[in-house]
């Protein structure tokens, strides 16, 4: 069990250096996205996605800026996808002027934020309750399936636009890959796919993430059950000093920075709370069970269900289907870095060749995991270069 020691070390170890700097107290912190974006002025839509296998997903929306109101003429739609263990309030978690979302509703655009099945409030499904382990049978294959058809073609009927700009985080842009490179219909509608911190492979993963491969599916259900993970509350079965949500304590921001990255220089402080809040929230036991697969195969894999007969029940083959991310035809812009522990530069070396349409890709040496979204200096490397793309085209 030397991955547990070392996880609770790195942790600890992370939580001594920022007790001396968090202090925070974010009205955001105690808000749904929504909320948020209306605490700022900005106008506010809220929507709800039925997808092809029952799950509500809710959809929130910045139709416009705060000074191109009078615009009725259609807008050029953007659509946000958030990561791993996050909400769409990540798009919204820092104030107006470094916030993703909000910059590109400033732009004049017509921003669209999805939330993934399982996450803070999409748990909701037809005739299925989230005290069935039923609803929580689901990996990141349903959202590649499902979810993000669902999504994308409720904003074009919606909008009646022909085609939409996506931006990916994490494991936003994996969904991407997976979806664009296996749906051709539904790639044709995307004009080009933004890539923050890409993940597809997750062979070299770093940090408190890589304590996943250590499991087996076996194990790892029985530790952590098979429903939904709360990494706020889970984590805190291998030690109970980790991370109390209710004070946003440093274990939560360690455990935060341990599965990203740490780059103290591009960290907000004042901001952890919100962070942590839209950033640590829930997903089901069976999709980090398919990241451990992912780890240990090193192979962007359909899920694997532990034998062939299972696999062939769900996947029409023995063996899980690959995702063959050279399959996918829309272009392309990607930002990664060096100190990502999650979308790590050797799985992302490894990616480069595989997309056949990059655009642009920008690599920034100090930047963690989640520095393309909440960093200090996100707008001038990542949100402002976007919006200057969209322009371009």
């Amino acid at each position: 069990m030397w991955w547990l020691l070392r996880t609770i070390c790195l942790i600890h170890v992370f939580g001594k250096i920022f007790c001396l700097f968090i202090k925070t107290d974010n009205p955001e912190a105690h808000m749904n996205v929504s909320e948020i974006i209306t605490f700022w002025n900005y106008p506010s839509e809220e929507y709800k996605v039925k997808t092809d296998d029952g799950y509500i997903l809710p959809l929130n929306r910045i139709p416009h800026g705060i000074n191109n109101t009078d615009s009725s003429a259609p807008k050029t739609v953007v659509y946000l996808q958030h990561g791993l263990f996050s909400t769409a309030g990540v798009w919204v978690a820092n104030h107006p002027n470094n916030s993703l979302a909000f910059i590109l509703a400033d732009s004049g655009l017509d921003v669209w934020m999805g939330n993934s099945r399982g996450s803070t409030w999409a748990k909701e499904h037809v005739n299925l309750s989230t005290d069935s382990k039923e609803f929580w049978a689901f990996s990141y294959d349903e959202m590649i399936k499902y979810d993000l058809p669902a999504t994308i073609n409720f904003i074009l009927n919606k909008t009646g636009q022909k085609q939409i700009y996506y931006v990916g985080h994490s494991q936003g842009t994996l969904i991407a890959m997976g979806a664009f490179s296996t749906n051709q219909q539904l790639a044709e509608k995307i004009k080009m796919c933004f890539l923050l911190g890409p993940v597809a492979t997750v062979k070299y993963v770093k940090g408190s993430g890589r304590s996943l491969a250590y499991f087996t599916p076996t194990s790892f259900k029985l530790l952590f059950g098979e429903k939904e993970f709360l990494p706020t509350a889970d984590f805190s079965k291998v030690s109970p000093y980790i991370c109390d949500i209710k004070e946003v304590n440093t274990g939560c921001v360690a455990l935060l920075t341990s599965l990203t990255g740490y780059a103290p220089e591009h960290l907000n402080t004042s901001r952890v709370d919100v962070y942590i809040k839209h950033g640590l929230a829930g997903t089901s036991v069976q999709i980090l069970v398919h990241y451990s697969q992912a780890i240990k195969k090193g192979v962007f894999q359909a899920y694997d269900w532990g034998s062939p007969s299972l696999n062939m029940l769900h996947h029409n083959q023995t063996t899980p289907p690959l995702y063959i991310v050279e399959n996918m035809k829309v272009p392309v812009a990607m930002w990664s870095g060096d100190k990502d522990f999650l979308a790590n530069p050797k799985d992302v070396a490894n990616l480069v060749p595989k997309i056949s349409n990059l655009t642009f890709h920008m690599n920034i040496p100090s930047y963690s995991h989640i520095d393309f979204v909440t960093g200090l200096h996100a707008k001038s490397s990542v949100s402002d270069k976007i919006v200057n793309i969209i322009k371009s085209v």
